[in-house]
């Protein structure tokens, strides 16, 4: 198994804790990130497990809305409480929050369902799409910058992710359009636990999900002054997938205005199956070119 993997089921192997005025309790530690902040699919992923653990494997996730808070600290654990706060015949909600120091530093309400039959239609995964195999691997574009941030996309990221577009790392290239694809696989296959492959797919989920707000208004990652924050983060998901195997993320901005850009994102397995739909909205901030 790929050490980047180790790492990432280490960081969503949760402990539990004594319960605390009927909420159920956890704790994880966190991976480590160049700029010392918690990565938002990583608290989402541990938030989703936490809330899992409080119920039977026949009800899993349909989907789930999250308010990052504060910025987390990579050097301190994280705390989970879950408020179990319905269980009916077929669905079931948890609301769980996230504390460092014990402030919030994320709150999630996930909804679950146990599996029943009923209508089926998808949007269909576009066709004029490059094989992944096709495309260049962050390694190979960034592996050869001597920078700690490029270091660390390149070789300790457990998702290999290779943009269907020329990727936005460095500058942005071609036109500037409010969407974009992603080919994304993890970089080593994963337990066979389907409550680890949707926590593992949540916490993809949050990689590239703001780019198209960037490449639309020509703004690279390194670009100066630039300030983002996931502000929420909101996932339906609809069919069973693996996150080892190729998944292509493809994504849109309809609009950024005062501050803010709102991204929304469709996740396909390879054979064209609608995994996931995705929508957040973060705060972009660029001096000088906000407009």
């Amino acid at each position: 198994m790929h050490e980047n993997i180790e790492a990432l089921l280490e960081t969503l192997h949760l402990t539990a804790e004594p319960a605390v005025n009927g909420e159920d309790r956890f704790s994880a530690p966190s991976q480590f990130m160049p700029h010392g902040r918690v990565y938002g699919g990583q608290v989402l992923a541990q938030s989703l497990i936490a809330a899992t653990k409080t119920l039977t494997d026949d009800r899993p996730v349909h989907s789930l809305h999250g308010y990052f808070l504060r910025a987390g600290d990579i050097t301190k654990p994280i705390d989970f409480s879950v408020d179990r706060i319905h269980d009916g015949r077929s669905f079931s909600t948890r609301r769980t929050q996230a504390y460092q120091d014990g402030v919030p530093i994320f709150s999630m309400i996930a909804s679950f369902q146990t599996e029943d039959p009923g209508l089926d239609h998808q949007i269909e995964m576009p066709t004029d799409i490059p094989d992944p195999e096709s495309l260049p691997t962050v390694g190979e574009l960034l592996g050869p910058i001597d920078h700690p941030v490029a270091q660390y996309w390149a070789n300790q990221r457990p998702f290999d992710l290779r943009h269907v577009e020329s990727p936005i790392y460095m500058s942005v290239e071609g036109p500037h359009v409010a969407h974009q694809a992603v080919w994304m696989k993890a970089l080593s296959p994963l337990p066979d636990d389907p409550t680890l492959h949707r926590a593992a797919l949540a916490y993809a989920s949050d990689y590239t999900i703001l780019e198209p707000i960037f490449r639309r208004h020509g703004i690279p990652w390194v670009q100066p002054g630039r300030k983002t924050a996931s502000l929420d983060h909101a996932m339906w998901f609809h069919r069973s997938g693996r996150v080892d195997e190729w998944m292509l993320y493809v994504q849109e901005s309809p609009s950024a205005q005062g501050g803010r850009g709102l991204s929304f994102g469709r996740i396909y397995s390879r054979e064209g199956i609608l995994l996931a739909s995705v929508a957040q909205e973060g705060m972009v901030r660029v001096p000088g070119l906000d407009k």
